[in-house]
């Protein structure tokens, strides 16, 4: 039908749809035609109308529609859902209540909806809505989408052996409805007793005991509604009758002795194996242990183990393999030595015709021989009886009458000597069945069959089986069975068809059972059921020649023809083809009968039983009137005039008729239309003319010759061509320079489109001036114009061509351009190098008419431009910020040569590049050491260095040279002046090195930007040469006839010392030669002996080496003599030694007599002697031993040897090396992977710094990770950091002592930040009702690469968010969204610095692209909910967060707690190593000092809760007390007394004196101070004091108060200087721990840790270096109590409570603090650690200047008694508001007691608020101790009471009195 306006479609089911019905429609017929896919036939439907009336305005109705489908995979479906309705409505397609998503396969037509290339996810419930301003209708169904069915059968191919069991499963996937046949070579398989199928789908094969006929190829079908697949598997059976492959043989064992037995069998199946013993069964027990086990080559292996065999575990052992297959069988003897004997065995039945073997179950060996008899005569007699050596007798071809019997087993087992078993055999004979045949008979015959048994032991039983089944004899099988003993009858009285099969006669008996089969056959001739008639047939119809037969065997049936319609001539067979074919009966089938089948037919039939038979017809042929010519299709011009003609054949008469689509043509009313008719011959002529053709001539004529015997139809397609009609232009898509038109061709004219015109011009200009886009392929129907220009307004219109001609032009549409990138690159590109490392680009924006729009930004490309670079340029992206631009590249590879290209964007895009510009990075040093570094000495002083040259990518730069650094390395571990050599070449000589000493070598390269890598320290030692002279010498007399020489090593040795010469000569003596004496080298004194007493000596010696003997020392002269006096051999001079080391300072002495050796130690203007303790210790040679040296024991050592005739002495200066200072560390310069960082070393320590060690993790981690940095280094890079991250820094420098203290934490940030989403850009590109485009490029990285990009989004009032990952940095589409609908988006963009967040809210469109509108909030019932969400959710977020960070902080404050308890555990064992006993008792009760010692981090402050609420002499109202006692550092306010600054202080150096008091405000200064320590006697005398020293850190407070709650504090002692050689020094402390212990050590003052419990009480931790102390002297809250509070964050308080009340009577005193300078003859019961000092051991030892006072007097009367003294003045702190007390003091001498006038320092106390004040001057007398306890050491209380006081501590409550520590 010709497509008017394509209103007419042809659905793919054949229904025809109309769609804008015209008038005219009405005037057609419409009939269905259809043509035959392979015959060609065509056949055509009655005629219909229709009926058209005006439209009514109406609802939709739906015309066609679908329910359900089912179709495979792969195919095409079109769902039709056709509607009716005015006005026309619109449909629309849903799946699963979603709008279609965009598929290229899904085509919606007016029919329907039309799928292709269906897939599986394509199944779902489809509705079709159909819509106009009516109303609605909406139709639905299932669409389901099958798989096609896929078949695995498995195995897949199998070879396995006879008899096996046989698995095959069929599995099938795709549809899950189907049915499974099973072929057999091509075969059905049909169950039997063998095949079995099995499953819920018959899905499962099995076969047992397969056969060998079993073998072939297995086929599983798989079907369902005409759709079928299959699988096949390929099966060989063997004969897997077992064979034995592996065995034992026989042998011998003893009783006792294990053996094992192995069978090996192969077979299939895979065969199991048993065993016997002499025919019994081998049963596991605890004898036999019995396995199995099968390999992977199919081999079956059974193993018997006999632990411990018996003499019954002897006999024969059998082992039998058995399958379904068959058996097989070996036996060997096993003997066990023993008596033998024979096992009784038991009777044999053997059957006729078989073999069988009868063992002699004999055990125990050895025997001699085994015999068999029968009646007396030893066998064999005869061919078929065999015996074999172990004793077995085989007969073979057994006969009843012959080897029926009793048989005798003899074995003789001495001679003459025999035991006999005897054993009786029964012959059974099996039944013979004489051999039969059944012959062939017909139906209605008799039929007698006899089954005779010629021989075989009764009774015997016989049956018959007809096809495997038990016959039961009866009237039912119409079978009679007659049987008598042996043979038996089976009798047919009349034979049918249904007797035919296999009949089987069945004798068994006792001995076997046998069978013999013959096959019945009965036969049927042919007969005819239905004969052949003569038949009139329709030509071009379907005929059957009916011809149907019977009989047995099946009679064939074969169809003869003979042409023509008389006689018939000769009959030929009937040629079978597609066309004709004998159907099942028999009867002839004519699909389509033709002119040439008329003629004689004859049916005949045959089986070969009697005659055949036939039966002949006449088939007549008649012609039905059919039309045999006319155009099927022609054309005409609009206008003129077209004929059609039309040719009909058939039977007379043939009446030919017209009709225009179904409506007759009535030529005489229409005079449009003229029919004529010819005859010529058989033949009718009819042409049919049109004048003139129409455009509604373009439809099917149809010519219609109709006579007696059928219609015939010729359908003739006529086209009627014009000029097309304009297409329906639309703009699909405008781009900046190029728009997307899309057009619908509605009507062609009925002639080929052959082009089209497209015309556009700006919309100002008129046509003239237009631009034209010719000759546009008729194939497209869209086109892209081109070449416009961006922001610009056109015209367009469009034209259509056919071969007729032009259309008219289409409707005029008016288009804008959009923005396009910029057409112009950026100008004046310049790059600069800046670093080795960056190169900073400028450049101007482009022209600005070449922009196209507002520039946002640059997109910055690099790449590097030397070998072996991948030539791929790197982006990075900033936003424009005017016309002059400015970028740095970071992080480029050192001196190599870049490329830089810019690029300017828009929104619209990028635009072209600039030229590429080249630069290279500045230089920088080689990150590799020159290779291949070798030294060699030459001589003693000489050393060439080789090297050769880094690798060149590692050079960074030009080579400029080479430096050759190097340094001595002294016996000692120090290191010497380092040194360094410069040279272009690869190798250099090192002169004028130290003779015989060990360098350490290094070599760098170096170019223009510095020294490079230094190479891997290379250690080489210059040779051996001649030794200097001895550093000093000595000659002392010892007796009159001997002098004693000593002498100090070379300071340069030059080499191993061998020996030392000494020289000995007298003036005048008249030799000319000295004498010479050889000394070891490790002895440095000799003894001289044999001389002359009054004469003088010339002495002087001189080193030995392998080089030689060296210079000589210098000559001194001695002169024996009787009585010597004291003379020291040893030397003075620095010694200088790591801490924490034993040293030995030795004084060698002689004199006559012996001279007493005294040490001391010199401290500021005084010496101190020195004495012995655990820690110093003089031996009997005089050498002084010091334990464990801490900084304090540097100084000058002094050694007096004495006797009555002289002293001499040595002054020996110890220097003690600690670890070094630490530096001050800071941040040079960042970038985004490297910070570098620049420090000032700190002091050595005494030792050469070795290196230093650089710590640095991310700020919120505590993983830190080391880097070792060279001594010489003063700055270091971190490179590979995270971009945009903070990172804590901290560097500890390190000596030949240890690593030092470590610097401050320093936190630096790399540069970048978190992404951030440009505001200038648009967040989505693209939304439409499914989908929605997001613009990943908004995202600037802030410096940081993005690495993560995650989205969020949600229909707005949904709670589920859906989440999606991006891996895109582009575009990202957003699918599957509902339509009309609004959503919430959350963006999130993150980096190694962190993330960025963007949020928004979009709306997808209606289906029909329109736009919703926003959401209008209407109050519901759930505002309130909301509103107290709202509320909530940052209540809650807020408390979240606070226990969040709670718990972070408890977190660090765990660590930092735990960090204080190792460190109270490493102070715990510092002390109990300088714990000893105790020889001054203690008396008095418990009184608190309070001690506040503070070093860098860390505060340790001890007091006393307890008060004093006495004072004075006589009993004073505590109310009246002052309330504060100040103790003033004189230094802090007088001139005369300076600060020394103790920040940087080491031994053996000088402070410097601080020049300002302000200055002394510092938070980073630290000082040292000396506080005084005593208590007052009982007797009122003055207590000895002991001055210990701690490093303060002055904030500004210049004294310390004693308030009534507290006790009292030690005061600062006026020189500063003089504690520097014992002062406690924190700065060699090697890490806060260690700092902690010292401090620690120093708590301890009265307090006894072995009885009280420490525990945390309260901890706040601070990072604060120290606290601030206020300024002021008069204030009584300028106190050491405000300065300790723990009210500051920082300070942790422990509390130690004290030990039980009766542990108070283990001692009397404690020690209370006096502010004084202490005097060398007073001693006091002092803590442990100061009780060690040698001078308080030997004051103590001399005298005890403790004597007994209560406790509370004694307090009383230190304070009243105390003087306080400056150096040459005495000062007021504040003479106008307070008032003086000075006070007199006196001391002990060193041997007894003495009174006086004190003569010490003076110092002035300061009272407050005490409202009067006294002076006096007290003396006071010590006495010996009337009360003296021995108290233990380190595990007795320190902390000791008097019976006195007792009772009054009894009272008070336990807490009365506890101690706090408060740590910073």
């Amino acid at each position: 039908m010709s497509s008017s306006g394509n209103r007419f479609s042809l659905t793919t089911f054949g229904a025809l749809y109309i769609s804008d019905v015209q008038k005219e429609d009405a005037l057609s017929t419409y009939r269905c035609i259809t043509k035959h896919k392979y015959s060609g036939e065509t056949r055509q439907s009655n005629g219909a109308r229709l009926s058209v009336m005006d439209p009514n305005e109406s609802s939709p109705t739906i015309l066609d529609s679908f329910q359900a489908g089912e179709v495979h995979a792969g195919q095409s479906i079109e769902l039709p859902c056709i509607a009716g309705g005015y006005p026309s409505p619109t449909v629309r397609w849903l799946k699963d209540g979603r709008p279609l998503p965009s598929d290229a396969r899904w085509t919606r037509r007016l029919t329907g909806l039309t799928i292709s290339d269906l897939k599986q996810e394509d199944s779902g419930s489809y509705a079709c809505e159909v819509t106009n301003s009516f109303g609605s209708k909406e139709v639905s169904g299932q669409l389901h989408v099958i798989d096609p069915l896929r078949v695995t059968l498995s195995p897949k191919n199998l070879k396995t052996g006879i008899s096996s069991t046989l698995f095959f499963t069929c599995t099938v996937e795709g549809s899950p409805e189907y049915t499974i046949n099973w072929y057999s070579n091509t075969e059905p398989i049909i169950p039997d007793q063998h095949i079995s199928i099995q499953g819920q789908h018959n899905d499962t094969l099995q076969i047992t005991a397969a056969q060998k006929f079993h073998s072939g190829a297995y086929q599983c079908f798989a079907s369902r509604k005409g759709h079928t697949a299959q699988d096949f598997s390929i099966i060989l059976l063997e004969d897997g009758t077992p064979r034995i492959v592996s065995s034992f043989s026989e042998r011998v064992v003893n009783p006792g002795e294990p053996f094992s037995l192995m069978c090996g069998a192969k077979g299939a199946p895979p065969p199991s194996i048993t065993w016997t013993l002499d025919d019994e069964p081998v049963v596991r027990d605890s004898t036999y242990k019995t396995s199995q086990y099968t390999l992977s080559d199919g081999l079956t292996v059974s193993h018997v183990n006999v632990s411990s065999p018996l003499i019954r575990d002897g006999g024969v052992y059998r082992c039998v393999a058995r399958n379904s297959a068959g058996s097989a069988e070996y036996q060997a003897r096993i003997n066990v030595r023993g008596p033998p004997r024979i096992r009784p065995m038991r009777d044999i039945t053997a059957v006729a015709g078989r073999n069988t073997y009868i063992t002699c179950r004999v055990i125990g060996y050895p025997y001699y021989s085994i015999k068999w008899l029968k009646d007396g005569m030893q066998l064999p007699d005869n061919h078929r009886q065999v015996v074999f050596e172990n004793g077995t007798l085989r007969l073979t071809d057994v006969q009843k009458g012959a080897d029926e019997g009793t048989y005798l087993c003899s074995v003789l087992i001495q001679p003459q000597v025999s035991i006999n078993q005897t054993v009786h055999v029964t012959v059974k004979v099996p039944p013979l069945i004489q051999p039969f045949d059944i012959p062939s008979t017909s139906v209605g015959k008799l039929m007698y069959i006899a089954c005779v048994v010629s021989s075989g032991d009764m009774p015997i039983r016989i049956t018959w089986h007809k096809d495997d089944q038990l016959i039961v004899p009866g009237s039912a099988s119409g079978v009679a069975i007659e049987t008598k003993e042996f043979m038996s009858s089976l009798q047919i009285s009349k034979v049918t068809l249904k007797h035919n099969g296999n009949y089987t006669c069945i004798a068994s008996n006792a001995a076997a059972t046998v069978s013999w089969e013959r096959q019945l056959i009965v036969t049927v001739p042919p007969r005819f059921v239905v004969q052949p008639n003569n038949q009139d047939c329709i030509y071009g119809k379907a005929g059957v020649l009916n011809c149907s037969v019977e009989g047995y065997p099946p009679p064939k049936v074969m169809w003869k023809h003979a042409k023509g319609v008389g006689n018939p001539q000769q009959y030929h067979p009937v040629p079978l083809t597609g066309r004709i074919q004998i159907m099942s009966n028999g009867s002839l089938l004519i699909r389509h009968v033709l002119e040439d089948d008329r003629g004689y037919y004859l049916c005949q039939a045959s089986n070969g039983v009697g005659s055949d038979i036939s039966k002949s017809m006449i088939l007549t042929v008649k012609i039905p009137a059919m039309i045999t010519s006319h155009p099927n299709t022609t054309m005409a011009r609009k206008g003129q005039t077209k004929e059609l003609n039309c040719t009909a054949r058939g039977e007379q008469p043939i009446i030919i008729r017209w009709e225009r689509g179904d409506t007759v043509i009535d030529a005489e009313r229409n005079p449009r239309y003229s029919i004529t008719i010819n005859k010529k011959g058989d033949e009718v002529i009819s042409t049919l003319k049109l004048n003139p053709a129409e455009r509604g001539d373009s439809v099917f004529f149809s010519c219609h010759a109709i006579n007696s015997y059928g219609e015939g139809r010729g359908l003739i397609q006529l086209t009627v061509q014009e000029p097309p009609d304009p297409p329906e232009l639309e703009v699909r898509e405008v781009k900046d320079r190029s728009m997307n038109l899309r057009w619908i061709q509605r009507f062609d004219g009925n002639s080929i489109i052959t082009s089209y015109d497209i015309e556009y011009k700006n919309k100002s200009d008129s046509w003239d001036h237009m631009y034209t886009t010719r000759n546009i392929s008729p194939t497209n129907n869209q086109a892209n114009i081109v070449e416009l220009h961006p922001a610009c307004v056109y015209s367009i219109r469009m034209y259509s061509y056919n071969k007729i001609g032009r259309s008219l032009p289409s409707k005029e549409l008016t288009i804008s351009t959009e923005e396009a990138p910029p057409d112009g690159p950026p100008m004046d590109v310049i790059l600069q190098p800046m670093t080795s490392q960056s190169i900073r680009v400028t450049w101007r924006a482009p022209k600005k008419e070449l922009q196209n729009g507002v520039i946002r930004g640059y997109q910055i490309g690099y790449r590097e431009n030397g070998p072996g670079s991948n030539g791929q340029y790197s982006i990075v992206e900033m936003k424009a910020t005017g016309d002059s631009e400015v970028y740095t590249l970071d992080n480029l590879k050192k001196y190599a040569q870049y490329g830089v290209v810019v690029q300017a964007f828009n929104r619209a895009g990028t635009g072209p590049s600039s030229t590429e510009i080249n630069a290279t990075t500045l230089e920088d040093v080689p990150s590799e050491p020159p290779q291949n570094v070798r030294a060699i000495s030459v001589t003693s002083d000489e050393a060439v260095i080789t090297w050769s040259e880094p690798p060149r990518l590692t050079l960074h730069g030009v080579l400029k040279g080479y430096r050759v650094v190097f340094w001595s390395l002294f016996p000692d571990g120090e290191w010497g002046e380092m040194q360094n050599i410069t040279t272009t070449r690869e190798q250099v000589e090192l002169r004028g090195l130290e003779k015989f000493t060990n360098y350490s070598v290094q070599v760098l390269a170096y170019t223009q930007a510095g020294d490079g890598v230094r190479s891997n320290v290379l250690y080489i030692q210059t040779r051996e040469d001649l030794p200097g002279p001895p550093a000093g010498i000595k000659a002392v007399p010892s007796s009159s006839s001997s002098v004693v020489v000593s002498w100090l090593p070379p300071h340069k040795p030059n080499g191993v010392i061998r020996k030392y010469t000494i020289y000995c000569s007298s003036p005048g003596s008249g030799q000319p030669a000295p004498s010479e004496y050889e000394a070891n080298p490790e002895m440095l004194f000799y003894r001289i002996t044999h001389l002359t007493r009054g004469k003088q000596y010339h002495i002087w010696s001189a080193a030995v080496t392998t080089a030689g003997r060296g210079n000589i020392s210098s000559k001194v002269t001695v002169e024996p003599a009787g009585k010597v006096p004291a003379k020291i051999l040893s030397f003075g001079g620095t010694v200088t030694t790591p801490w924490m080391k034993e040293v030995r300072l030795p004084c060698s002495s002689v004199g006559e007599p012996a001279p007493t050796i005294k040490w001391t130690k010199d401290s500021e203007d005084s010496a101190i002697p020195v004495t012995a303790d655990s820690q110093r210790q003089i031996l009997s040679n005089g050498t002084l031993v010091l334990r464990s040296v801490k900084a304090e024991d540097s100084g000058y050592y002094t050694c007096t040897a004495t006797n009555t005739l002289g002293f001499d002495t040595i002054i020996v200066n110890l220097v003690v090396q600690v670890p070094p200072d630490q530096p001050r560390l800071t941040v040079s310069t960042t970038s985004t992977s490297s910070i570098t960082l620049a420090w000032i070393p700190g002091d050595n320590g005494g030792s050469s710094i070795r290196g230093f060690v650089l710590q640095y993790s991310v700020d919120n981690t505590e993983e830190w990770r080391d880097v070792f940095i060279s001594s010489s280094e003063r700055s270091f890079r971190l490179d590979n950091l995270r971009c945009g991250t903070w990172y804590k820094v901290k560097l500890a420098a390190k000596n030949s002592v240890g690593s030092g203290r470590i610097s401050e934490i320093i936190e630096a940030k790399t540069h970048g930040r978190e992404p951030v989403f440009n505001k200038d850009q648009p967040l989505l590109t693209h939304i439409n009702s499914t989908h929605a485009g997001l613009n990943l490029q908004g995202w600037t990285s802030g410096g940081c690469p993005i690495t993560d990009m995650m989205l969020d989004f949600r229909p707005k009032g949904t709670w589920a968010w859906q989440s999606l990952k991006a891996n895109s940095t582009t575009q990202l589409f957003l699918s599957e969204l509902r339509e009309a609908t609004w959503y919430e988006l959350k963006m999130k963009a993150c980096n190694s610095a962190g993330c960025g967040n963007q949020s928004s809210q979009f709306a997808t469109t209606d289906y029909d692209g329109s736009t919703i509108p926003p959401i209008k909030s209407a109050r519901g019932e759930g505002d309130d909910v909301k509103k107290l969400f709202s509320i909530g959710s940052p209540v809650i977020l807020v408390t979240l967060g606070v226990a969040l960070l709670f718990i972070i902080r408890k977190k660090r404050k765990e660590k930092r707690l735990k960090r204080l308890r190792d460190a109270k555990s490493l102070a715990e064992m510092l002390i109990s190593k300088n714990n000893r006993s105790i020889d001054t008792p203690v008396k008095g009760p418990p009184q608190g000092p309070r001690l506040h010692i503070d070093i860098p981090r860390v505060q340790l402050l001890i007091e006393d809760k307890e008060g004093i609420k006495q004072i004075g002499i006589q009993s004073v109202n505590p109310q009246n007390f002052c309330t504060g006692v100040s103790l003033h550092h004189q230094a802090l306010i007088q001139n005369s007394g300076p600060l020394i600054d103790m920040s940087d202080i080491r031994p053996g150096t000088n402070p410097v004196s601080r020049k300002s008091i302000k200055s002394a405000h510092s938070s980073r200064n630290r000082y040292s101070s000396q506080w005084t320590l005593s208590r007052p006697s009982q007797s009122q005398s003055t207590a000895s004091a002991r001055t210990l020293t701690s490093d303060w850190r002055t904030m500004g407070s210049h004294g310390i108060t004693a308030t009534e709650s507290d006790s009292y504090s030690a005061s600062l002692s006026q020189d500063t200087d003089k504690g520097r050689n014992s002062m406690v020094s924190t700065e060699s402390a090697s890490s806060t721990y260690e700092e902690l212990a010292r401090a620690y050590e120093h708590a301890k003052l009265e307090e006894h840790l072995q009885h009280a419990k420490f525990t945390i009480t309260e901890c706040f931790i601070s990072d604060s270096s120290s606290d601030q102390m206020t300024t002021g002297t008069n204030d009584p809250a300028d106190s050491m109590t405000s300065l300790s509070t723990p009210s500051e964050p920082g300070i942790c308080r422990f509390t130690a409570s004290p030990p039980k009340p009766q542990d108070y009577d283990r001692g009397k005193n404690v020690a209370v603090p006096i502010p004084h300078r202490a005097n060398k003859s007073e001693f006091c019961n002092l803590p442990l650690y100061m009780k060690t000092d040698p001078f308080f051991r030997k004051q103590g030892e001399l005298h005890d200047p403790c004597p007994a006072v209560p406790p509370r007097e004694a307090s009383i009367r230190s304070l009243t008694q105390r003087a306080y003294h400056t150096q040459g003045r005495h000062k007021t702190l504040d003479p106008a508001k307070q008032q003086v007390l000075t006070l007199g003091h006196s001391g002990l001498s060193s041997l007894g007691a003495s009174s006086g006038t004190a003569t010490l320092p003076q110092r002035t106390l300061t009272m407050p608020s005490s409202n009067t004040a006294a002076t006096a001057s007290t003396s006071s007398t010590s006495s010996n101790p009337t009360n003296s306890n021995k108290v233990g050491g380190s595990r007795d209380s320190l902390l000791e009471s008097s019976s006195s006081a007792l009772g009054r501590l009894q009272k008070q409550s336990v807490g009365a009195y506890s101690k706090s520590y408060t740590l910073v």
